[in-house]
């Protein structure tokens, strides 16, 4: 079972959520502080985050943009509250999925295995490398480049990204990639596919007013297909 960074400064919440997660097999280490969770994530070197918003001192965005810096391992976060402005900040800060709590640890272990099943539930393509303009698509290898330059996409941007390029100039509405990247309907919340575009289009170089790669098809959802 993958080891999971349980970053949470509730001790009733973190100390159920890692003992619901350690019964089901999962190697769980638990930081109280945003400071303490980066202080291990060097040494445990985790296969997924579960970072709260709100904590002491470093909060949970500051610490999802450092973990960002280097790693592009998966990170949920968790949030009191569905609050819109919160959830948004921190889907653009680079996290992949967020929970609102309290949860049962059947939802979080769902949640994480829809989140790590990911990479390895990408979309089929022809062997070797794809070219779209500036864009070079291994899907055998799982890699992305822009002129030559590998491009470090989270799993979430990258299975988006895979998916609409399999399919140039189709067009997917919110709630497909919903329900084929992110795996739940989440009740029509669009929040994780517009954040999740806003930030691969960053990364692609796309220029938000006039993108080249993936197009905004106003009222519909989104096509891949360099212009």
């Amino acid at each position: 079972m993958p080891r999971v960074l349980l970053i949470e400064d509730d001790p009733s919440v973190r100390e159920g959520v890692g003992l619901g997660l350690r019964r089901r097999g999962h190697e769980v280490r638990a930081a109280d502080t945003g400071e303490g969770g980066l202080a291990l994530m060097g040494a445990f070197r985790p296969e997924l985050v579960l970072l709260d918003l709100m904590l002491p001192g470093i909060n949970g965005v500051q610490v999802c943009r450092r973990i960002r810096e280097t790693s592009q391992v998966p990170i949920i976060m968790l949030t009191a509250r569905g609050d819109d402005f919160d959830i948004v900040v921190g889907l653009e800060a680079g996290a992949d999925d967020y929970i609102v709590k309290p949860a049962r640890t059947e939802v979080i272990e769902a949640r994480i295995k829809a989140v790590l099943r990911r990479l390895g539930d990408t979309p089929g393509g022809r062997p070797g490398v794809e070219f779209h303009a500036e864009l070079a698509i291994d899907r055998a290898g799982l890699t992305v480049a822009r002129n030559g330059e590998r491009l470090a996409l989270a799993p979430s941007e990258l299975k988006l990204l895979l998916h609409l390029s399999a399919s140039p100039e189709q067009v997917f509405s919110r709630q497909q990639l919903l329900e084929y990247v992110w795996e739940h309907s989440y009740h029509g919340d669009a929040r994780l596919v517009d954040a999740c575009v806003r930030r691969l289009r960053h990364k692609l170089g796309d220029p938000a007013a006039a993108p080249r790669y993936i197009q905004t098809v106003r009222g519909f959802g989104y096509r891949f297909g360099p212009l």
